[in-house]
């Protein structure tokens, strides 16, 4: 899901009051960015299917090792995964021997507005693994979890290995009235839901943002005060980039995150189903590993520890890191890569 900090130091309002500076502050820090010289250039590897816009980038291509297909979120762009040189998992993990695919949703036409999540997982997805033509690890993002945890219990002869990158499942930990706060905005934006069949990018960010105006605040100001010529501060704007490079949501999927995820909890409770079928992590039968960032603010421990416990023999491994950091950031080797990579070579 959207992320209003990209790990950045954020301003606390309980400990630093705001003073007369603080609007020019932010305005200054969002000028530096809008003027920052950084453009991501990084060439996507070859496609080996797709449908619709949807495609499944190759990133070890000629490799006949065991695949690894990742799954991201459906509301951010995947290449999170492959942010830049020296910053892309899908890059060091090939070169690592490891066949690494990443699924490219792309950006839904009028076909995908018209989709559900079943749509989705029971369709595109379940798809795209078959064709592999032998058994993947699946391993998801953030979102993308949810979307690949349904798919491995769905079809078990396809998958060898699941893995769960910062992915919830307790949606009402550790805030219920958090939860439905963002479960209460789809009400608000039916009107949107109708005219374009989607849920708007400008609707996603300004959701998710209202959760931490703070931290948007403080990111700015800290970056408007920052040497712009540092690694830090390329890396700083890729995230922003991304994060600014969003994806409509279908409407229908929309629906079903907000009211179902958000405000019913239903993963949780057992109710989250997928093509009529409840999705039951104790059910799964399957090697797993689970990965929960411990300085996570968009999936907190909390929501995403019980995937820990559900599945039977997981290997839960908890990193001093944030959602976006985990993944991308500049300790993100030690946080996730190698860990997971250690985990795959010992898969049967």
């Amino acid at each position: 899901m959207p992320s209003s900090s990209a790990g950045w130091p954020s301003w606390n309002a309980a400990t630093e009051p705001p003073d007369a500076a603080a609007p020019a502050d932010l305005l200054a820090g969002i000028a530096a960015y809008r003027r920052h010289p950084y453009v991501r250039d990084l060439p996507d590897p070859p496609a080996i299917w797709h449908e619709g816009p949807t495609r499944l980038l190759d990133y070890a291509a000629g490799s006949d090792g065991p695949p690894v297909l990742f799954v991201p979120s459906l509301v951010n762009r995947a290449y999170v995964l492959d942010l830049a040189p020296g910053r892309s998992m899908m890059r060091f993990l090939a070169g690592e021997g490891v066949r690494s695919l990443l699924l490219d949703w792309g950006w839904p036409g009028e076909v995908e507005r018209r989709f559900t999540l079943t749509d989705y997982i029971a369709g595109r997805l379940e798809r795209a693994v078959a064709a592999q033509g032998r058994p993947v690890v699946l391993a998801g993002y953030c979102m993308g979890g949810l979307l690949a945890l349904a798919a491995a219990q769905r079809r078990p002869e396809l998958v060898r290995g699941l893995a769960l990158l910062a992915t919830p499942w307790d949606f009402h930990a550790p805030d219920p009235g958090q939860a439905e706060t963002l479960s209460r905005a789809a009400l608000l934006l039916e009107p949107a839901f109708a005219a374009s069949g989607s849920m708007p990018i400008d609707a996603l960010q300004a959701m998710f943002a209202l959760l931490d105006p703070d931290g948007i605040a403080g990111k700015y100001r800290t970056f408007g005060e920052a040497r712009q010529d540092t690694e830090r501060a390329r890396m700083f704007v890729a995230l922003e980039d991304w994060l600014n490079d969003g994806v409509p949501l279908a409407a229908g999927v929309a629906r079903e995150c907000l009211v179902g995820w958000y405000g019913e909890n239903g993963p949780m409770r057992g109710a989250w189903r997928v093509a009529g079928l409840p999705v039951e992590p104790r059910a799964l039968r399957l090697p797993a590993f689970v990965a929960i960032p411990g300085r996570d603010r968009i999936v907190p421990p909390e929501s995403a520890r019980p995937l820990g416990t559900l599945i039977e023999a997981a290997a839960v491994h908890e990193p001093h890191a944030g959602h976006i950091g985990m993944a991308a950031g500049s300790g993100a080797e030690a946080a996730l890569w190698r860990p997971l990579l250690e985990w795959l070579r010992a898969l049967p």
